[in-house]
């Protein structure tokens, strides 16, 4: 029988208690400790830094370092994950990476996917952390195999309670201590700051596959929403991570928000990075064309088959230009490391193909935007 089909799991204690505590005490002391003794400047900023480091911890650190391996760190950089991801109380990196992999295996599949949203908002933000909905692989490590090897990794592994309550519980009490106003630092740095890293972490398994766009793919329910990026340090951009997950970036674009891209790519500027993944650009627009032409089609079925013809031949030749474009980049960018043999062009005749090609590219795109929203004959 599967899991959504039997009985409900035994409730885990520990992760309820810590929920509701944490959420209560944050939820009722912060409005009174705020009335009755109010909270200095100074608290402000660390309850803000606080919430930056364990969150980028998480982002930088358990998701696109250690669970999807996009990158490789300094085991300097590593030490500061592990210690933030402590803080940030979301089990161990090695844990946590396990479960996420789970999560991309098995998108979606109710009794496979250990948060799948298509069981709801509730199951796929907190519930499933509620109850032993999948107890028999609370300990299978098998798909982490590698991270086992990191040294790093084990070590918080298996120090995680004693670094977590050396983080969520020491630092708060130092930074009180420092300020003058320990009960004002627990409340503030240390409740309150531990509830808002929780659900804004957990939007991205919950409102990230229900609220957005899906910009590159329909084959989960994975979205892109610019809002969500700026709460989870460039998580938001969700539906490019799941199709691209092997990407260091979630937010490609230089203006979408995504801090944890431009963390790692200037920790590679001081050595701290390296072997940082991108998706080839070919691959990234190809999927977003399908999408485009995908979803347009599906507004304005069609029923005429020389109608329908001419979209697929127009597609096909928006794909092939798409390639020649890229292949003429690749070809420029080549060229500009190797010394240039007698038989191939100049860099000043690439740079002009590349461009040709690019400005045709963008030009045949737009007029098959306008050929697919042009009322069609049925």
């Amino acid at each position: 029988m599967s899991t959504s089909q039997s009985a409900k799991p035994k409730i885990i204690w520990l992760n309820t208690l810590v929920f509701t505590i944490t959420f209560l005490v944050a939820a009722i002391g912060v409005p009174w400790y705020g009335l009755t003794h109010g909270f200095s400047f100074g608290l402000w900023l660390a309850l803000i830094g606080t919430i930056g480091f364990a969150g980028i911890s998480i982002t930088a650190g358990y998701h696109r370092l250690w669970a999807h391996r996009t990158y490789d760190a300094h085991w300097s950089l590593r030490v500061l994950f592990a210690l933030g991801g402590a803080l940030a109380v979301q089990n161990s990196a090695l844990h946590w990476s396990s479960d996420h992999r789970e999560h991309h295996k098995h998108v979606d599949d109710n009794d496979k996917d250990p948060y799948s949203a298509k069981r709801g908002f509730w199951y796929s933000h907190i519930g499933w952390m509620l109850r032993e909905y999948q107890a028999s692989r609370y300990h299978d490590y098998n798909n982490v195999k590698d991270l086992q090897k990191d040294g790093v990794v084990m070590w918080q592994h298996r120090h995680y309670l004693t670094l977590t309550l050396l983080t969520t519980i020491g630092w708060p009490v130092a930074i009180g201590l420092m300020l003058g106003d320990v009960w004002g630092a627990v409340i503030l740095v240390g409740f309150a700051r531990l509830v808002i890293n929780h659900h804004t972490t957990f939007f991205i398994n919950s409102l990230a596959h229900i609220w957005g766009k899906q910009t590159y793919t329909d084959r989960n329910t994975a979205r892109d929403n610019g809002f969500l990026a700026f709460l989870t340090f460039g998580e938001g951009y969700h539906n490019y991570h799941h199709i691209f997950s092997a990407d260091y970036r979630n937010g490609i674009r230089w203006w979408q928000f995504d801090p944890t891209k431009w963390l790692i790519r200037g920790c590679s500027w001081l050595g701290l990075t390296r072997n940082l993944k991108r998706t080839h650009g070919y691959q990234v627009e190809k999927a977003k064309l399908e999408m485009q032409f995908k979803k347009l089609t599906a507004k304005a079925p069609i029923s005429c088959e020389t109608t329908m013809q001419k979209l697929h031949d127009e597609y096909d030749a928006l794909l092939l230009r798409l390639r020649e474009y890229y292949q003429a980049r690749k070809q420029l960018l080549d060229s500009k490391t190797k010394a240039l043999a007698e038989h191939m062009p100049t860099l000043e005749e690439m740079h002009e193909k590349v461009a040709e090609l690019r400005n045709a590219f963008l030009q045949h795109k737009r007029q098959f935007k306008m050929l697919l929203q042009q009322p069609q004959i049925n």
